[in-house]
């Protein structure tokens, strides 16, 4: 299985790796590796055949669902659809969700979890076009 780990960081940065995505296996979450403060990220890994053996809802996180390689079902509450590689699907707090794995292949997805309705600025109402000379050679 592969772990997240810390490759260097700055004091505005911090730079990680789950390493090769195709040999990665299991479910690993990446806050406590890179200190994010507003957000949870976790890349995941079902087998073929294998769902995640219980429902959650959370109270205040919303989570985002992005299928980077395999497909499979997803269940809301009481509706069921399926998903596959390039799926995102977002589910709002105080429901039920799960998933399955359908394919051949292992399905590899990540889920981001943020708290609901605090997306105050985005894209480019928070950005400001700044200048600053490339470091990469």
């Amino acid at each position: 299985m592969e772990t997240i780990r810390k490759i260097n960081a700055g004091e505005k940065f911090t730079h990680a790796t789950v390493g090769d995505l195709s040999a990665f296996t299991g479910k690993q979450f990446v806050k406590d590796c890179i200190g994010t403060t507003g957000c949870e990220i976790s890349f995941g890994t079902l087998n073929p055949g294998e769902a995640v053996p219980f429902f959650h809802s959370h109270k205040e996180n919303e989570e985002v669902y992005i299928v980077l390689r395999g497909s499979g079902d997803f269940q809301v509450d009481n509706t069921a659809f399926p998903i596959a590689e390039g799926s995102i699907v977002r589910v709002a707090t105080h429901c039920n969700r799960s998933l399955r794995c359908t394919s051949a292949t292992s399905m590899l997805y990540l889920c981001i979890q943020v708290k609901e309705g605090s997306l105050e600025q985005c894209t480019m109402d928070d950005a400001e076009i700044t200048e600053q000379a490339t470091a990469w050679k």
